[in-house]
């Protein structure tokens, strides 16, 4: 188990944390933000009749394997998504940003003085923030990679999806299953603490009742300290849930191991997820995880995103590959109306919505996103969907 742990932690350690540090380094400065500085930009006028130029922003020349790749990803889920646009043609102009937040800007204001008309990425939630904030004043939007709300606001949306929407998700189910009195269980890192906000105002928005918070060190003695305080607090407060925000990469198979070892049984209580819990595929080997509650995009749409990028490049996508695809889809749903202001905040955040690579997706006007997921449970070591995602939004969201 120990094994495991370090394995998976030291693999992910890059794709996991790097966004997150970058979060944390945005969100300290609030003036640096220019998401959160203004009331954001209507975007330019477009001519729908001509092609729209639009910027992509890539992780491209960091010399580091897995931004180079992530970068081919994201510009052929692009160029995918431009194939199946009707009657709308695009002008898809690729830039590197080396995965860097000065470079980022640079880029950005380039994209800009060559003619884009919004900006799709970058990833890194410091990058995309250095873009906002340089071509704030031009008028342009930017459509992020990033899952960093802290970043959202003004002219950033960020399309990754986000804890707020995950736990959103999941409360609400648990709550209609009858599982609403919920522990949170998190780490004192910074991921932790986003991920215990966002549930704490996910059980609120859905009132459900929080039964207590245990938070631990990231640590594996850390871990285990914490094990006797969740047992406490779910036996003092009778609570039939507990909210994990651990990834598998960072304690899940420690803490599901030792809960139901210390009498905190899924027989008992629900054990939910903040992190996707079937990647990696091992993880539902996990017998702790057995019959636990995690969300996830909608499987029928990604499997068809999947398979129409792999025919055509010969290659499974990156999982953020599909990012790139819904930023075109949005852009290529709005111009197809032939409206001259496709790209303005009013237009991008329609309450309906867009398909996307993974299911239906819409941008909140401040700056966040709503995705339609699915809720997972597993059983014998496989994924079975206990609720599915929706295929259409109604009403204002969260």
């Amino acid at each position: 188990m120990f094994a495991f742990f370090k394995t998976l932690r030291k693999a992910t350690r890059r794709a996991f944390i790097l966004p997150v540090a970058a979060l944390a380094l945005a969100g300290c400065d609030p003036a640096a933000l220019g998401g959160l500085t203004g009331g954001g930009n209507d975007g330019p006028r477009i001519d729908a009749s001509q092609p729209i130029p639009v910027a992509l922003l890539v992780p491209r020349g960091s010399g580091q394997g897995g931004d180079e790749l992530l970068a081919r990803n994201l510009e052929n889920a692009a160029r995918l998504a431009i194939r199946d646009l009707n009657g709308v043609q695009i002008d898809l102009r690729v830039y590197g940003t080396a995965g860097n937040a000065q470079r980022a800007a640079t880029q950005a204001v380039q994209a800009v003085n060559d003619g884009a008309q919004i900006i799709l990425g970058p990833l890194y939630a410091e990058a995309a923030n250095a873009a906002g904030v340089a071509v704030a004043a031009q008028n342009v939007n930017i459509l992020a990679f990033s899952n960093n709300t802290t970043i959202a606001g003004g002219n950033v949306f960020v399309l990754g999806s986000t804890f707020a929407n995950t736990a959103n998700r999941l409360v609400n189910y648990s709550k209609s299953q009858g599982r609403d009195r919920i522990v949170v269980v998190h780490a004192q890192d910074v991921a932790g603490q986003l991920g215990r906000n966002a549930i704490q105002q996910a059980i609120s928005r859905n009132g459900a009742t929080l039964a207590g918070t245990v938070d631990y060190p990231l640590s594996q003695q850390g871990l285990i300290a914490a094990v006797p305080r969740v047992k406490a607090a779910v036996d003092s407060s009778g609570a039939n849930s507990v909210f994990l925000t651990a990834a598998p990469a960072a304690g899940l198979p420690l803490l599901t191991q030792l809960l139901p070892e210390a009498g905190v049984t899924p027989d008992t209580t629900q054990f939910l997820g903040l992190t996707r819990w079937d990647i990696p595929r091992q993880t539902l080997d996990l017998p702790g995880v057995q019959g636990g509650w995690f969300a996830l995009p909608d499987p029928s749409r990604a499997a068809a995103f999947r398979s129409q990028y792999q025919a055509a490049y010969g290659d499974a996508p990156h999982p953020l590959a599909g990012l790139a695809f819904d930023g075109i889809a949005a852009v290529g749903a709005l111009a197809s109306r032939g409206r001259g202001n496709a790209l303005s905040r009013a237009a991008l955040t329609q309450g309906s919505g867009f398909q996307g690579a993974t299911g239906i997706f819409r941008l909140r006007n401040d700056g966040t996103n709503e995705r339609g997921l699915a809720i997972a449970t597993v059983q014998n070591n496989q994924v079975a969907i206990v609720s599915p995602a929706p295929r259409g939004f109604s009403g204002g969201g969260f």
